[in-house]
């Protein structure tokens, strides 16, 4: 019995080594209700603004840029604000 639960302790162990553990993996665009960030690679290929203006806008909110990193793995950040005081119209997405 002893070798039977060892050689499945092995046979488990084997095959959770041989899997990758995907920890520094994030995706080129992530976001919630307050902000989010969008990959500098995708940021080349895409437009930024209109990415986190669309997000934001679902959200009913507008968008403000934060900062950017300009070199490889760097991100741009942004944050989702409330519409400012004294506008009467919502935030609007557009079609992209």
């Amino acid at each position: 019995m002893r070798r039977i639960v060892a050689a499945g302790l092995v046979a488990i162990c084997g095959m959770l080594g041989g899997d990758p553990a995907r920890a520094d993996w994030v995706p080129p665009f992530k976001g919630n209700d307050t902000g989010g960030i969008i990959a500098y690679s995708l940021a080349q290929q895409v437009d930024a603004r209109q990415l986190a203006v669309n997000h934001c806008a679902s959200y009913g909110k507008v968008v403000k840029f934060l900062a950017v990193d300009a070199q490889y793995g760097g991100y741009i950040s942004f944050s989702c604000r409330w519409v400012p005081y004294g506008t009467n119209e919502r935030p609007l997405r557009t079609l992209y």
